[in-house]
């Protein structure tokens, strides 16, 4: 019988086929074809978030300010973290007032993009479509800022900063770039009286320095440059010290910083308002510029320090430090973030002002029994708000202006800042606001333009109270309306007129007014 088999089988005949073998299954799963699919172990490409403050076009989404359908109105604020389109990988990114700048460490021609507002030739010349001569004063979209490399295939753009009206863009080998506003000497070049920045062409380049220059800082109205060999430069506005040469006057040359930091090998450097701090790689900090708010009340009781000084303070080994308008933050080797300054500070409403740190408890950040592995990795400032960042979660504590933030994730982000019950987004709480994200690369905030700031907290609270009041005098006669009229408008004129170091008295003097509405109201009506 088994001869008869295996002549059929010479001749191409079938017989029933029996079980396959261990070895055939084996041969026939080798030989199949492979087909692999994305799933959740692909990794996602580098993302920008942008939110806040979106008039300018700094977040670079035109159809916020733009509405792209006849339904929609332009908006506003945008709340929550909204992706960002980007073409390239970005690598950097920094916002300035009301304007933003991204980079990509890219070898391409085009390496840094910018959006927002461009009074001050701070995005480059952006030229316009209508009038070649001419160039943007908003850009409502990312677009690419042509720098003078003369290597452009082979430079690098290392990272981005931006001031008030100017920003810095740091290389590798070709050094540092500077456009934009220079009136106090900010950009590193010789003040010119009666310069026009509208439309200008000029980026300047600086090199000057002992070594490479590895990190750039740009305060409100000075510069900072931090070089390899650990050593500190700075240019610009220097009437509260904040450019720490021993004087108060403008620089428009980067000068090497000395005072108590000589010597030392400074690893970090930050500014965003008019104070600065550095840290060493000792885990010291040094610090220098506007004390008003108690900056560097550990060391003076002046408002103003012109040299570096050391900050004495005994809370362990520094790691990183984040200086903003009112308030500043260091974080610690062992992950704790201590605040000091005046302002929201993140303990609540009890702790207003102080001159010491005062530690965030390690629970506002994530940790927990059940997670004691969440520590905060970095922490950033911008004039009125802080953040940290962990290996899960973006802590927000009150933000105002516009937010930039670079991520690159594993996983679906999952956004779930808490909604404000009093849905005013500048009404800021303590209480902080968790970004859950599995990596985050960098963080810049800024507080937007005073062109565009609108109503703040204070003033927002005036309107609140006109609003009450307009309603509950409805039913007065035509003839009194028009002096109640006139004196709402004097409130609304007065909430309106925000300037910082008056912005309580405004509010006080608002609420007088209302006051007084209110009883001449009740005068006349008897």
């Amino acid at each position: 019988m088994a001869g008869v088999v295996r002549r059929l089988l010479r001749r191409g005949l079938g017989v029933a086929a029996g079980p396959p073998r261990t070895r055939q299954l084996r041969e026939a799963e080798e030989a199949a074809p492979v087909f692999q699919y994305a799933g959740k172990a692909a990794r996602r490409k580098d993302r920008v978030f942008v939110w806040g403050f979106s008039y300018s076009g700094a977040l670079g989404v035109p159809s916020f300010v733009r509405p792209d359908a006849g339904w929609k109105k332009p908006r506003r604020i945008q709340p929550t973290p909204y992706r960002l389109e980007t073409e390239e990988k970005i690598s950097s990114a920094a916002c300035g007032y009301g304007f933003t700048l991204l980079a990509s460490n890219t070898r391409d021609i085009t390496k840094v993009w910018g959006m927002g507002l461009n009074k001050d030739s701070q995005l480059g010349f952006q030229r316009s479509r209508r009038d070649q001569t001419k160039g943007y004063e908003y850009v409502l979209e990312p677009s690419p800022i042509p720098l003078p490399l003369e290597k452009p295939q082979q430079t690098r753009v290392l990272q981005v900063s931006c001031g008030r009206a100017h920003s810095l863009v740091l290389t590798d080998s070709e050094g540092v770039f500077t456009m934009g506003n220079n009136s106090y000497g900010q950009c590193g070049r010789k003040v010119v009286e009666d310069e026009i920045y509208s439309g200008s062409h000029l980026i300047h380049q600086l090199k000057e320095f002992d070594s490479r220059v590895v990190q750039v800082v740009c305060g409100q109205d000075h510069s900072l440059f931090r070089t390899k060999k650990g050593t500190v430069y700075a240019c610009g506005w220097g009437a509260d010290g904040q450019t720490g040469l021993g004087h108060y006057n403008i620089t428009s040359v980067p000068t090497k910083l000395h005072g108590d930091i000589a010597g030392v090998n400074i690893i970090q450097v930050s500014s965003y308002g008019d104070c600065c701090l550095a840290v060493s790689d000792e885990g010291d900090v040094f610090g220098w510029g506007n004390s008003e708010y108690l900056q560097l009340a550990s060391v003076t009781e002046t408002t103003q320090v012109n040299v570096p000084r050391h900050l004495p303070f005994k809370i362990g080994k520094i790691k990183e430090a984040a200086c903003g308008g009112t308030g500043n933050v260091v974080l610690t080797e062992e992950g704790n973030v201590f605040v000091w300054g005046y302002g929201i500070l993140g303990k609540g409403p009890n702790l207003i002002e102080t001159a010491v740190p005062e530690m965030i408890p390690p629970s506002l950040f994530g940790w927990s029994d059940f997670s004691p592995d969440v520590r905060v990795a970095h922490v950033r400032c911008g004039l009125s708000q802080f953040a940290a960042l962990t290996s899960k979660f973006l802590v927000l504590l009150p933000w105002r202006g516009h937010v930039a933030v670079l991520l690159a994730e594993k996983k679906k982000e999952k956004k779930k800042p808490k909604k404000n019950p009093n849905k005013n987004p500048h009404i800021t709480e303590s209480a902080p606001i968790f970004l859950e994200t599995e990596d985050t690369l960098e963080c810049s905030i800024r507080e937007p333009d005073s062109t565009f700031t609108g109503v703040s907290m204070l003033s927002g609270i005036c309107f609140v109270l006109t609003y009450a009041f307009i309603k509950k005098v409805l039913f007065v006669q035509d003839k009194k309306k028009t002096f109640l009229k006139q004196k709402i408008q004097k409130v609304f004129l007065i909430s309106l007129y925000r300037i910082k170091g008056i912005e309580s008295v405004c509010c006080t003097l608002a609420a007088a007014e209302i006051y007084v509405i209110n009883e001449q109201t009740k005068t006349e009506s008897k």
